[in-house]
């Protein structure tokens, strides 16, 4: 008997880029938990940003299952991607299986997630300091890319976060960077808007930045651009951004 061919396809650099933008484009997404009494996978849906280094971030009540079953197990699987018109699996989509690590709060990284967290969720201000509510990073360990039919991919965590000496630099002036780049450009949210074809909605604006690229958003719109290379620093990201979106086509 003939062996079956694999339906997995070689990982290319396609392949990364797409599952990084699935991740880090998602403003929210559905977790799968092993359930503390009964063991069996436990699904909700959490929303989601992401860290500097584009490690996934929830922020969670203390009181929901998933946050409980989290506490005792770390090990959790996240899935993003959108679906469209027509049929739901002609849409690519990524299984992230992470392992989840508390954020204390009273640190410097807690307060830089803080600060990307409500960048993204403007709304979550009602609640982000609850005393029952804390953050978790996801470190991703490995992931499935389903790209649309015939397209499967197995990748690295390795392959989801930014791998670059720069990420805390960047971190310290992400605002002030944003600032900058708006007061000499103030129309570069809309010119990137238009440049990256992104939906027609109200004022789109830059929500975060970070070496591998920048996030922008509109209403229930979220727009993940990745650079072909890394940045080294918040002037890069600048001029990246610029050429986006001012560049001739």
């Amino acid at each position: 008997m003939k062996d079956q061919p694999s339906p997995l396809r070689e990982t290319d650099d396609d392949a990364r880029k797409l599952a990084r933008v699935l991740l880090r484009s998602a403003r929210y997404a559905a977790i799968a938990v092993l359930d503390l009494e009964t063991g069996f996978p436990f699904a909700s849906r959490v929303l989601v940003a992401t860290d500097i280094d584009g490690t996934p971030v929830i922020l969670v009540s203390k009181l929901s299952a998933h946050t409980k079953a989290l506490a005792k197990d770390p090990r959790a699987s996240l899935l993003t991607g959108e679906p469209g018109k027509g049929d739901p699996l002609a849409y690519p989509r990524l299984t992230t299986q992470c392992l989840a690590e508390p954020v204390e709060r009273g640190n410097a990284i807690h307060e830089r997630i803080r600060t990307r967290f409500l960048d993204r969720h403007s709304k979550a201000a009602l609640y982000i300091d609850f005393p029952d509510f804390l953050f978790f990073r996801l470190k991703p360990e490995q992931a499935s890319l389903n790209g649309g039919f015939g397209r499967a991919y197995l990748l690295d965590g390795n392959d989801l976060v930014i791998q670059s000496a720069a990420n805390e630099a960047i971190a310290a002036e992400a605002a002030e960077t944003v600032r900058d780049l708006v007061e000499r450009h103030p129309d570069i949210a809309e010119a990137l808007a238009i440049r990256l074809k992104a939906p027609e909605s109200g004022p789109w604006r830059i929500c975060g930045i970070d070496s591998s690229g920048f996030d922008m958003i509109s209403g229930d719109f979220l727009l993940r651009y990745e650079f072909e290379t890394l940045a080294v620093d918040a002037d890069h990201i600048c001029s990246n951004m610029s050429k986006v979106a001012y560049s001739i086509p």
